[in-house]
């Protein structure tokens, strides 16, 4: 069997474009920094809120599936919503001690086990800025899994 040049192309397009889709890209904390904040008053709510907005690092990799390591915070009693941290609870953005860029929302694809408070973490998923509702957080990863 021969393959003309194109055919061979073609192929290692095919494959290429395979073999990225299946490797998620690796984040760090650091890339979560390429955001700026305004404080900007939502009317509904009757008070002001950090308004974001990503840089370009940040714009190119929205909607990609990524992979971050962190700390597990729960957010319920009931194990329902997680949030993954760079820093251990006592260190934390709800403490006072860090930014919102040291914390992504976890969106699970299916229902996870039940985790501890600061179990360390791998999780994998697709990553979405959010800069709208302020009900979530700026980072969310959405169908998010445990990585492999």
């Amino acid at each position: 069997m021969s393959f003309t040049k194109n055919s061979l192309v073609i192929v290692a397009i095919v494959g290429l474009v395979a073999w990225t889709s299946s490797n998620p890209l690796t984040i760090t904390w650091d890339s979560l920094k390429d955001v700026k904040y305004r404080k900007k008053f939502y009317l509904e709510m009757g008070q002001f809120f950090l308004y974001p907005t990503f840089g370009k690092s940040l714009k190119e990799i929205n909607g990609k599936t990524v992979s971050i390591s962190g700390y597990v915070i729960p957010m319920d009693t009931e194990g329902e919503y997680y949030v993954v941290s760079k820093f251990p609870m006592a260190q934390c953005f709800f403490c006072g001690l860090a930014g919102p860029e040291t914390i992504v929302m976890l969106h699970f694809k299916e229902k996870p086990r039940r985790m501890k408070t600061d179990e360390k973490r791998c999780f994998t998923g697709r990553l979405r800025l959010n800069s709208e509702n302020i009900e979530e957080l700026n980072f969310i990863l959405e169908e998010a899994t445990f990585c492999e």
